[in-house]
């Protein structure tokens, strides 16, 4: 029998306690926007089994607990350093709990015009391109599809407060990458937070923004929204990581929006957590755009990773292409779920998606629903999906050149996995994730 829970929800209890002080937090007319999205997700709760977006997952954790406001952590540049990813030489923005911590920011010199910190002092010098985009990119409304969902996304909203904000003028190249930083440490019980992020490129721009997600200790509910405007012939490079605690959920919406002749390249590795579900939606508003989705996961223990991918190619003489692959063992769940939809003035697309699962053990388990919804006639457009095991035979040739089972499987893996990373293109945040990949799958296996 399916769990239904109940209407509104015990995760916006809290709201009315900080309503005063999230109305401080940027221009008045967000206050309504804050009330109209907390109308909405109460309206319609938490979803459950009975939900086609959320069918393979449960939210019971977040239905019966209780999760208070985020609070303060005191974390130094030396704690940050112990995770590999904490070490990155880039543009650093960092929050911890949700809460902007200049302390592990870093200096730095931008173009004119360009901006890298928080959404609050963002809106000092660049308001206007802040709300032309801000709620803007991270919707559904108007599009194809029966099932759309945006109850996450406006919890977040509700709550829209602390935030990050990269802005990039025309013509404009940041050479070092950006790393937003968002650390999770729960000393005091659970708490829930809602990041958000909103990164801006003008026409002709170009950047590379790594999105981390970092967990320390304790059970707390991240439910996070990036909204990434491309404006035309803009070039981005999107990576976001999530390594959360063993007790955490981690819900992700993630909102580009692409103009003509832009290329996005999107990267999403999840490597910890509890539950964790992703969504990640593209708009192609102009021509001759160019999209690549990529996403490995690995999965171990009773983790579960979801993730619901869609592409809206709405305009023609466009290409996407998509590969999302995953590993589980133990206990481990995963759900793959890929929308394309091409809309029937999108003639001349070229659309392709893949999705690859390893299981690592027998009691491991792998859902995935490729969907294709085609309203124009002159495309190209092709999915495949396949689950397996290693291949024993592969195995077999490694053990017989005396590599050991648990060196042999892990290379295995890794050449699984590769197709993914090797989309990185900073090579130091490449040989982290290769780095941790590998470690976790040891230690998986002692």
């Amino acid at each position: 029998m399916a769990i239904v829970y109940e209407r509104g929800s015990r995760l916006t209890a809290e709201y009315e306690s900080i309503k005063g002080l999230l109305d401080g937090l940027g221009p008045s007319s967000l206050a309504t926007t804050r009330e109209a999205a907390r109308a909405r997700f109460d309206a319609v709760g938490l979803p459950n089994a009975k939900d086609e977006e959320f069918k393979y997952i449960s939210f019971k954790d977040l239905a019966e607990g209780r999760f208070g406001l985020p609070y303060g952590a005191i974390l130094d540049r030396h704690q940050v350093a112990e995770h590999p990813i904490g070490k990155l030489d880039a543009i650093t923005v960092a929050f911890i709990n949700g809460q902007y911590a200049p302390e592990l920011c870093s200096d730095h010199i931008l173009p004119d015009g360009a901006f890298v910190g928080s959404l609050e002092d963002g809106f000092l010098s660049h308001g206007d391109a802040i709300l032309a985009n801000l709620g803007k990119l991270a919707t559904l409304e108007g599009r194809l599809g029966s099932t759309n969902d945006e109850r996450f996304v406006d919890l977040n909203t509700a709550f829209l407060g602390e935030g990050a904000f990269v802005y990039v003028p025309r013509g404009e190249a940041l050479e070092r990458p950006i790393h937003i930083l968002w650390l999770g440490e729960a000393n005091h019980g659970p708490f829930a937070v809602h990041p958000r992020s909103l990164v801006v490129l003008e026409a002709g721009a170009t950047a590379k923004v790594i999105e981390s997600f970092i967990g320390r200790k304790g059970a707390y509910f991240t439910n996070s929204v990036a909204e990434l405007k491309l404006g035309a012939g803009a070039n981005l490079e999107h990576v976001k990581f999530q390594d959360e605690t063993s007790e955490s959920t981690h819900v992700a919406n993630i909102a580009y929006d692409q103009e003509a002749d832009s290329v996005l390249t999107s990267v999403n590795v999840n490597l910890g957590g509890k539950l964790v579900r992703n969504d990640v939606n593209v708009w192609l508003n102009g021509e001759h755009t160019e999209t690549w989705l990529n996403g490995v996961n690995l999965a171990q223990g009773e983790q579960t990773i979801d993730n619901h991918t869609r592409i809206d190619h709405a305009k023609p003489n466009c290409n996407s292409f998509e590969v999302y692959k995953s590993i589980l063992g133990g206990h481990a769940s995963g759900v793959f779920n890929g929308k394309i939809f091409v809309y029937e003035d999108a003639q001349k697309t070229d659309a392709k998606q893949t999705n690859q699962a390893v299981l690592l053990s027998p009691t491991a388990t792998f859902n995935t629903k490729p969907q294709l919804e085609i309203f124009a006639d002159d495309v190209k457009c092709t999915h495949g999906a396949t689950v397996g095991r290693l291949q024993d035979d592969a195995l077999f040739y490694l053990r017989s050149r005396g590599i050991p089972s648990k060196d042999a499987q892990a290379l295995l893996v890794y050449a699984f996995a590769a197709e993914v990373l090797e989309k990185l293109s900073v090579a130091e945040v490449r040989s982290a994730l290769e780095g941790m990949l590998f470690e976790r799958l040891a230690a998986a296996e002692e």
